[in-house]
């Protein structure tokens, strides 16, 4: 089963990610990363690990691993 990993103080939040997600399993938060951004959120319960974010995402924010 893989598991997705997501950098946070990496993301630039240019929603990218969530507006490609089939899933709607990720949004941009609330809160701010350490660059002054706000950073995207995963609910896992929504993700099926397809990798679409990990490919649209400029900034390398996501990363998907093998359990």
């Amino acid at each position: 089963m893989a598991t997705l990993h997501i950098d946070t103080d990496r993301c630039k939040s240019c929603g990218y990610c969530v507006i490609s997600c089939p899933q709607e399993a990720l949004a941009i938060s609330d809160s701010l990363n350490e660059n002054g951004y706000n950073y995207v959120e995963c609910d896992e319960s929504k993700c099926v690990k397809c990798g679409i974010c990990y490919t649209v995402c400029p900034d390398v924010v996501f990363e998907l691993t093998e359990d």
